[in-house]
């Protein structure tokens, strides 16, 4: 389980989005919606504020639930083997209330910036990201975005 923000500003008419950049294991780098995964007994909004913290320097104050997201990966593991992974996803609309912008060091992502909404079709990114977007400019009474599989 983890808990992510969407984390939208006006900015001399235009609108920003807060992402935060991935780095995989493979070393491979794509953006993504700032948060991260739960700690054991920890309550999600008190993960979404943590991880927001960590990743970008920002103070954040969870809003609205947008919805939760669902995914289930396979992938190989040592030995001919394979991971089936089940991932709940909580998505959460925040404000910033303080803090400063910076990068997180020693951790899952390396740079956190705020990028132009309409350009965010042109990033490098995570499904997360249309995930988010589309949960919070739709917010479905489900909390389900309807985006296309594949």
């Amino acid at each position: 389980m983890a808990a992510y923000a969407v984390c939208v500003r006006e900015t001399g008419g235009a609108q920003e989005i807060l992402l935060a950049r991935w780095v995989a294991r493979d070393g491979g780098k794509r953006w993504t919606l700032p948060g991260g995964g739960m700690d054991h007994g920890e309550d999600p909004l008190d993960t979404v504020v943590r991880e927001v913290d960590e990743e970008t320097g920002y103070a954040v104050e969870p809003a609205r639930l947008l919805g939760i997201d669902s995914i289930n990966r396979r992938y190989p593991r040592k030995l001919g083997r394979f991971a089936d992974f089940q991932g709940l996803r909580i998505v959460y609309e925040g404000r910033i209330t303080g803090g400063e912008l910076r990068h997180e060091t020693n951790g899952s992502t390396d740079l956190a910036a705020w990028h132009p909404l309409n350009a965010v079709a042109d990033l490098d990114r995570v499904e997360l990201v249309d995930v988010g977007l589309e949960l919070w400019r739709t917010r479905p009474p489900t909390g389900r975005a309807s985006l296309p599989v594949g």
